[in-house]
C-alpha cells in the first residue's frame, strides 16, 4: 500500500472533510474517496461512518489512525535519517511559513541569511499556519515561522516577534474624518475576513469575542489571501483587521488608512516552530540563532 494512500486518510481524519483533504493536497474529491476505499479494502473494514454530509471514524478508524499517523511520520523521519548520510544534507534548509511571515516578513531576513551563509540551499513553503503546521509534523519541512495559535504539546515555540493588528478602511470612508472610534462601531460594518483557517483570523475572532460583539459583526466576505483583502477594502466592500506589517506601505501612500479603536490594542505574536528530531541540520542550527539574533 502506497504511503500517501496512509497520509490521506490521516488527513481526512484531521480535517474531518474529503473537500478540505482535496484542497489540501490539490486533488479532486474523487481521487480522495477512491483512496479511503482503496485502503478500507485493504483493511477489509468500514474506517469512516458517514451521515449527512459528515465524517466521522468508526470504531476500526480509531484503532487503524494512531498507527497510520506513526508510519507517516516514521516514513518522513527515515527519508532524513537516509539523506543524513548524503552529501549536501547539511546545507540543505527547508522553511515553511505561513502567509504573513512568508510574504512580508521572510524576504529580506532570507536575503541577509544567504549572504552570510551562501553555500546553504533554501527552500521557502508558503500556506496557512495548520497546513504549515502539518508540513512540520510530517517532516516535510525543517521549521516553521507562524502567526497563528499553536497549541500542541509535540511542538516547540520560540516568540520571534510581535506584530500589530490594525483596523483599515478605505480614504473614502467616513471614520477617515476621525482618529479613534469605539469598538461597538465595528458591528455597523461589513467584516472582510480571511478564510476560517487562518491563524489571523483565529486570533481576531477571539479578540471581538473577548470584547462581546463577535456574533455582531457582519461576516461579508471571506478572502484568501491579505493583498485581496487590502484590494477589497481599498474599493470600499468593508473593513478588516489585518497585520500592519502587510499594509504600511498602503497606508504610508494613502491607498488605505488606519483608525484607532478606542482602549483596544490586539497584538499577536509570530512563532518560530520546530519538532525534536534525532538528526538537526547544521544549517537549521545556524538560521534559528540567526532569526534569534534578528
Amino acid at each position: 500500500m502506497n504511503i500517501l494512500v496512509l497520509k490521506t486518510f490521516c488527513l481526512v481524519v484531521e480535517t474531518g472533510s474529503i473537500n478540505q483533504a482535496a484542497k489540501t493536497l490539490y486533488l479532486s474529491q474523487p481521487a480522495i474517496t477512491k483512496q479511503i476505499h482503496q485502503i478500507e479494502t485493504e483493511y477489509g473494514a468500514l474506517l469512516f461512518n458517514r451521515k449527512d454530509g459528515r465524517l466521522t471514524l468508526t470504531d476500526s478508524g480509531n484503532v487503524l489512525y494512531p498507527f497510520a499517523k506513526s508510519i507517516v511520520q516514521d516514513f518522513y523521519q527515515s527519508k532524513d535519517a537516509v539523506a543524513a548520510n548524503m552529501e549536501g544534507y547539511e546545507e540543505t534548509l527547508k522553511i515553511g511559513a505561513s502567509l504573513t511571515i512568508g510574504e512580508y516578513l521572510l524576504p529580506d531576513l532570507l536575503g541577509k541569511f544567504k549572504k552570510n551563509n551562501p553555500d546553504f540551499h533554501v527552500s521557502l513553503y508558503i500556506d496557512n499556519t495548520p497546513k504549515v503546521l502539518e508540513l512540520l509534523a510530517d517532516d516535510m519541512i525543517d521549521l516553521a515561522l507562524v502567526e497563528g495559535l499553536v497549541d500542541d504539546p509535540k511542538l516547540s515555540i520560540d516568540k520571534v516577534k510581535e506584530d500589530e493588528l490594525v483596523l483599515i478602511h478605505a480614504p473614502d470612508h467616513p471614520w477617515s474624518k476621525r482618529s479613534e472610534i469605539e469598538i461597538e462601531e465595528i458591528v455597523q460594518e461589513r467584516m472582510i475576513w480571511r478564510e476560517p483557517t487562518s491563524g489571523t483570523r483565529a486570533i481576531i475572532e477571539n479578540f471581538l469575542h473577548d470584547w462581546g460583539i463577535l456574533d455582531k459583526v457582519e461576516s461579508y466576505m471571506e478572502l484568501g489571501s491579505t493583498q485581496s483583502i487590502k484590494s477589497a477594502v481599498e474599493a470600499g466592500l468593508g473593513v478588516s483587521i489585518v497585520s500592519r506589517l502587510t499594509v504600511a506601505r498602503e497606508i504610508e501612500l494613502g491607498f488605505l488608512r488606519e483608525i484607532k479603536i478606542r482602549d483596544a490594542t490586539l497584538k499577536r505574536n509570530l512563532w518560530m516552530v520546530w519538532t525534536s528530531k534525532k538528526f538537526t541540520k547544521k544549517s537549521v542550527k545556524s538560521f534559528m540563532e540567526f532569526i534569534r539574533k534578528e
